[in-house]
């Protein structure tokens, strides 16, 4: 006997929907292909890849972003600071240690080469810091954020205070560069010389393709050796390569010329340095300097480490 025809139907039916609960329907399944949608280009269109397909270069945090995008920038990791200030109500506290093999003299220590840099706003922050120095010259390829080469030379034991501000000049936009200049006194607290010195630089910097980055800057001092008062440059051009999210490397090029001197000096010095991101907001590294004239000392070291509070 062939089943009735009701129940074959009654087997085969579906109830329909109304129209609104399909529409309702519909619009949450469009929101959640929308979602999983940003989640892929979030995770894998924007970031960048080691070469193999799918894989991601960098750690990334929600919404694809990693933890380290934000990191610490020192003033200390190389002769050319940073062309960024602090963040508005952050602190960051540098140190590094200096050895430098002078030619005609003994060699030179410098520690701690203490900077602690406050972001008052976001554009501006104040410096303040110390450095003790024993020797037979100043400690020219220092990281002490701004007082490298202005010490003088002849030095044997000297220490100083360091303070002042940094400004930022611009952002970058385009072909127009992320510049800051920097205004500090230095004003020593034991030593043969007590004169306090002045000096102003500024430093600007491109982003470049492929984690290149191009910086630049320009020091001028007022400075004297017992009664003999001159004046100095220092340009410092870097640059610096991202290896990934942690390690970096730069290679830089700087200068000391006095003008108005007794006895002018010129220095040449190129410096390759190697840094590290223990985490965003810790940075150590090592570089490295030597003389390329008979003036400029045969060979400098700097150990150092940054701490953003």
């Amino acid at each position: 006997m062939s089943p009735k025809t009701p129940d074959r139907a009654k087997c085969h039916h579906v109830e329909s929907l109304p129209h609104d609960r399909q529409a309702e329907k519909h619009s949450a399944s469009t929101a959640r292909s929308a979602v999983f949608t940003r989640s892929d280009e979030g995770y894998f269109g924007n970031a960048k890849t080691d070469g193999k397909e799918g894989t991601s270069s960098r750690r990334l945090g929600r919404g694809g972003e990693s933890p380290f995008s934000g990191h610490i920038e020192t003033d200390r990791d190389s002769f050319t600071p940073s062309t960024r200030t602090v963040e508005r109500e952050r602190c960051i506290v540098e140190s590094s240690y200096s050895f430098v093999d002078n030619r005609d003299t003994a060699e030179t220590h410098s520690f701690p080469e203490l900077l602690m840099r406050y972001g008052l706003t976001e554009r501006i922050e104040l410096r303040f810091g110390g450095n003790y120095e024993v020797g037979g010259e100043g400690a020219d390829g220092s990281g002490a954020g701004g007082t490298e080469g202005l010490e003088g030379g002849g030095l044997v034991r000297e220490s100083q205070l360091l303070y002042g501000l940094k400004l930022r000049l611009t952002e970058r936009e385009q072909w127009r560069p992320e510049s800051s200049v920097i205004l500090q006194g230095h004003t020593p607290t034991s030593g043969p010389d007590p004169a306090t010195a002045l000096s102003v630089g500024c430093v600007f910097g491109w982003e470049l393709p492929d984690d290149w980055k191009l910086d630049s800057a320009l020091r001028f001092g007022a400075d004297s050796e017992g009664s003999d008062r001159f004046e100095e440059w220092s340009p410092s051009p870097m640059l610096r390569k991202s290896l990934n999210e942690r390690w970096n490397v730069h290679t830089e090029y700087f200068g000391h010329f006095s003008r108005s001197k007794a006895d002018d000096f010129v220095h040449h010095s190129f410096s390759p340095g190697v840094h590290y991101l223990i985490t965003p907001n810790i940075e150590i590294g090592v570089r490295v300097g030597r003389g390329l004239n008979e003036q400029t000392a045969h060979f400098v070291s700097n150990t150092g480490i940054g701490w953003r509070f």
